[in-house]
C-alpha cells in the first residue's frame, strides 16, 4: 500500500495466519488489537473469518479498513466512482495549508525551522486534496467507509513522496529522487468479494472479546513509539492543525505513548493484556529483539492456560536506510499461543 510500516508482517502474514487457522465456527470474531496497517486482518478475512480490527492510532485505523473494503462498500455515487473521485482530487488547485506551512521549506518562514519532508509543490497538494476529503467528510457527502478509503489513499500517495528514510520521525537533509515526484493520488486496490468485519480506535485494554473469539496481539517490541514515528500520517487522518514541536515538528504523542515499549513495564502489562481476554485463545506475535523474554512471558501465564511458543524463523529485521540494509541484521520472529483452560 505504499506505506512503510515498522513492524509489518507483510512477509510472514501467510505464516500467521496458517498457523492461527480458519474459524472454527461462524460465532467466533479474530481481533487484531494491534491492526497496524492491516494485513493480518486480511489475510483472516481470506480464510474466511469475521474480524475486528482496532488500533489507537486513527491513521493505522483508516490504513486497515481499506484493506478490507470492495467496489460495493464505496460507490463513491455523487462522484461517479472511485476513480472518478481521485480525478477530482488530483484537479484541485494547490492550497497553501497546514503540511505546506509545517512541513515543507516554507516552514522556515511560518516556523523559524527549515523542515523538508516535502517539496512546497507537493506539500500544497497534500494539502488541498487532505482539505477536501475531511470536508465532504463534514458535510456527509462520502460515507465513513469511502472517507477511509480516502484517507488510506491520501496517506499512501503521500508516503510516495515524503523525503524520509522510511518513517517519519525525521526528514533528511537532501532531497531523494522519490520525494521530487509530483504528488498524485493513485488508487489502491479493492478486494473482489465483501468482509465482514468491525472497527474501532480505542486503547488496546478497553478491546473485550468474547469466549469464542481469537485475539491476535501484535504490540510494540521495542522502545519506538509509533505515535511519534508516524506523527504526519496521524494528522493526515485527524484533519486537525497541532502545535508542533522540535526540528521534526512532531504533533503532541505522549497521550498515546505505548506501555509495551518501556522495559519495565512491557511484561506487567502484556500478561494482563492476554489474561484479562475472555477469548479461549490468544496468539502474540513477538521477537528476539523485543524487551521481553518470552520464557518470562510462558512462566506468568501458565497459571491461566497452556503456553506454546512457535518459532517462525528468521527475517530482514526493519531497514530504514542504506546502513541498516548493508548490515544485513535478522529477527527471529516468534508466535506465542495462549489458550485458557
Amino acid at each position: 500500500m505504499g506505506f512503510r510500516y515498522i513492524g509489518s508482517k507483510a512477509r510472514i502474514a501467510e505464516d500467521i495466519m496458517s498457523y492461527i487457522g480458519a474459524p472454527e465456527s461462524s460465532e467466533g470474531v479474530l481481533i487484531d488489537a494491534f491492526s497496524g496497517t492491516g494485513i493480518i486482518a486480511e489475510k483472516a478475512v481470506d480464510l474466511g473469518w469475521k474480524v475486528k480490527i482496532n488500533d489507537m492510532m486513527t491513521n493505522s485505523i483508516v490504513m486497515s479498513e481499506a484493506r478490507l473494503l470492495c467496489e460495493s462498500d464505496v460507490p463513491f455515487e455523487h462522484f461517479g466512482g472511485y476513480a472518478s473521485v481521485l480525478e477530482v482530487l488530483n484537479s484541485l488547485e494547490p492550497s497553501e495549508g497546514f503540511m505546506w506551512k509545517t512541513y515543507s521549506p516554507a516552514s522556515t518562514k511560518h516556523c523559524g525551522i527549515e523542515r523538508r519532508y516535502f517539496t512546497e509543490e507537493n506539500a500544497k497538494k497534500i494539502d488541498a486534496a487532505a482539505s477536501k476529503i475531511h470536508e465532504w467528510k463534514n458535510s456527509n457527502q462520502i460515507s465513513e467507509r469511502e472517507f477511509a478509503l480516502l484517507i488510506a489513499t491520501l496517506i499512501s500517495s503521500t508516503n510516495n513522496v515524503a523525503n524520509i528514510a522510511g518513517t517519519y520521525g525525521c526528514f533528511l537533509a537532501k532531497w531523494t529522487a522519490q520525494s521530487m515526484n509530483e504528488f498524485k493520488l493513485t488508487e489502491l486496490p479493492l478486494r473482489k468479494e465483501t468482509a465482514e468485519f468491525s472497527v474501532s480506535n480505542i486503547d488496546v485494554f478497553d478491546v473485550i472479546s468474547d469466549e469464542m473469539d481469537t485475539v491476535y496481539l501484535d504490540p510494540p517490541y521495542t522502545k519506538r513509539q509509533y505515535a511519534s514515528y508516524y506523527h504526519i500520517p496521524e494528522t493526515l487522518a485527524i484533519g486537525d492543525e497541532p502545535i508542533v514541536e522540535g526540528v521534526a515538528g512532531l504533533r503532541p504523542w505522549k497521550d498515546k505513548a505505548s506501555v509495551f515499549c518501556y522495559k519495565a513495564k512491557a511484561l506487567k502489562a502484556l500478561t494482563r493484556l492476554i489474561i484479562q481476554q475472555k477469548a479461549k485463545r490468544v496468539v502474540l506475535s513477538y521477537s528476539n529483539e523485543g524487551h521481553i523474554q518470552l520464557d518470562d512471558l510462558a512462566e506468568a501465564l501458565s497459571p491461566y492456560g497452556e503456553v506454546k511458543i512457535v518459532n517462525l524463523g528468521s527475517i530482514g529485521r526493519y531497514r530504514s536506510n542504506k546502513t541498516a540494509v548493508e548490515n544485513n541484521s535478522n529477527v527471529t520472529e516468534y508466535l506465542v499461543d495462549f489458550r485458557r483452560r
